[in-house]
């Protein structure tokens, strides 16, 4: 079974950057879509930054500017997400995830989450 795992959260000050990343366990045959999700809490999980399989990339209004999400061509590495000026709003947990093609399942495509990795921006 292909797990999602989100390393590269931390704590950092106002105006700072920290680095996602997302790995896959398992092998993956192809990749699609893929994005980049945040829940603060008490709030709805919301869409961060999405990447299609073209490469045509989105971004909600609150990180246009300061995040960028790229593909990874590094063993395993399924995305990065580049977060630079963190702001207090930006604290949430952040989940990726991606629709993949495994290569025990050619031909099928599911989407994957992993569990999560917490940003907290504080002075």
């Amino acid at each position: 079974q292909l797990q999602l795992v989100e390393s590269g959260g931390g704590l950092v000050q106002p105006g700072g950057s920290l680095r996602l990343s997302c790995a896959a366990s398992g092998s993956i045959f192809s990749i699609n879509a893929m994005g980049w999700y945040r829940q603060a809490p008490g709030k709805q999980r919301e869409l961060v930054a999405h990447i299609s399989s073209g490469g045509s990339t989105n971004y909600a209004d609150s990180v246009k500017g300061r995040f960028t999400i790229s593909r990874d061509n590094a063993k395993n590495t399924v995305s990065t997400l580049q977060m630079n000026n963190l702001k207090p709003e930006d604290t949430a947990v952040y989940y990726c995830n991606a629709d993949l093609t495994t290569r025990d399942r050619v031909g099928y495509t599911f989407r994957y989450w992993g569990q999560g990795t917490q940003v907290t921006v504080s002075s």
